[in-house]
């Protein structure tokens, strides 16, 4: 197999590797007699509650929602806790969380705390980096004498 060769500097390869982004993954269950309705709410989700999330931390968030209800999240944020901490001082917040509380089984507490958030086990740009470190380490240390 022919490896594809791409050249990075070593800022870019560096700050893959520190990369402040937590990037976490949830799931919740969505009743199925609820489908439509909780789709229909996030066609157009209240630009409060747009605002509150962005000024939050709460960043590249989406939802996708299967036929059988299960509902995965995914979000980008410096820190979840904080960023949920700071959700939760928001009336908007507690608004948005009484009224999506409704959609959800077997939830334990509001939905933007009661997920069960599922470990991270692969990230492309963290191991092409990694790849492309080992590489360049490689090469340097073959032309040390």
């Amino acid at each position: 197999m022919k490896r594809f060769k791409q050249s990075f500097d070593a800022d870019s390869l560096s700050s893959v590797k520190e990369d402040p982004m937590d990037r976490v993954c949830f799931r919740l269950q969505v009743r199925p007699e609820c489908l439509g309705d909780y789709r229909r709410a996030h066609e157009e989700v209240w630009p409060e509650m747009l605002d509150a999330l962005r000024d939050s931390g709460w960043a590249n968030y989406s939802l996708f929602l299967d036929e059988d209800g299960l509902l995965i999240g995914y979000v980008e944020t410096e820190n979840l806790q904080a960023a949920q901490e700071a959700m939760a001082r928001t009336e908007v917040n507690a608004q948005w969380q009484a009224q999506m509380s409704a959609f959800f089984q077997d939830l334990d507490g509001a939905p933007d705390t009661g997920f069960t958030q599922l470990p991270q086990i692969f990230h492309l740009e963290t191991q092409l980096a990694e790849a492309q470190r080992q590489e360049i380490h490689a090469e340097t240390s073959q032309e040390q004498p």
